[in-house]
């Protein structure tokens, strides 16, 4: 999937240069009938979380928002001077890679090929990786000439995905926090993978503004907050719910 977004990049690149010298009568028409389009390419930095931290979570001892690409095309219609709506068509990566120290930890580790799910004292090392295909809805208000703000919701299906990692320097209490205790220490590890509990459908809401750096080109910054478990419900090993949270920070070709 990073690989098909860099060379989407690269077209959209080749394209900026196309439509500088060549600027069709029909785009000229459409945008005196308040039509707007845009090409963008960004970066998704942020990651899935609990809101608040539970009390499991003793301390993030690492985070790496990894590269999260985005590529999206934007169609807008202005209703008036100042108000206006949009639709998009966006690929992107989100993703991330933490390390924490957590107490009684819902976890289903793999030992020796067997699944062995318990409670987990000691470090986790987690990493998250999903492509999505986005579709966002948004109200537009245009601030000033070169300022554009945005309000809207967006709807997420996941295509691929990965959430998995290890355990370490600590131990396993199976079945309950008083189970019998599996240790994991001097550098011992025990994997995990939840990959397959993955929700494919999300949806939330975003917040966003543009800034008109130049005549046709645009500077983009959007907040995400999804509004649904990144798991599917029947999925119990995490006790608590993790929300896609992101900033999208690229740029944009308006034609």
């Amino acid at each position: 999937m990073k690989k098909n977004i860099v060379i989407v990049c690269l077209m959209l690149l080749s394209c900026f240069s196309y439509a500088q010298n060549e600027r069709t009568e029909t785009l000229v028409q459409s945008e005196a009938k308040g039509w707007e389009y845009e090409l963008k390419a960004g970066v998704n930095i942020g990651g899935a979380s609990p809101i608040p931290l539970p009390k499991e979570i003793r301390k993030i001892k690492g985070y790496s928002p990894k590269f999260n690409g985005s590529f999206e095309g934007t169609v807008t219609k202005w209703l008036t001077p100042k108000w206006g709506i949009s639709a998009s068509l966006r690929l992107e990566e989100k993703g991330m890679e933490t390390d924490a120290n957590v107490k009684n930890y819902g976890m289903e580790i793999i030992e020796q090929g067997n699944h062995v799910a318990g409670y987990w004292t000691g470090d986790v090392h987690t990493t998250y990786k999903s492509s999505f295909v986005t579709l966002p809805i948004s109200l537009n208000y245009r601030l000033a000439n070169r300022w554009k703000l945005r309000l809207g919701t967006f709807v997420s299906y996941r295509m691929d995905g990965n959430f998995s990692g290890y355990v370490t320097e600590g131990y396993l209490r199976e079945g309950s926090p008083i189970g019998e205790k599996v240790s994991f220490t001097n550098g011992q590890i025990a994997s995990y993978d939840f990959s397959n509990h993955l929700r494919h459908w999300h949806w939330g809401t975003l917040i966003g503004g543009s800034w008109q750096a130049f005549k046709h080109f645009n500077i983009n910054a959007e907040f995400t907050y999804g509004m649904n478990n990144i798991f599917k419900k029947d999925f119990k090993t995490i006790t608590f719910d993790m929300y896609p949270i992101y900033m999208n920070i690229g740029f944009g070709y308006h034609f």
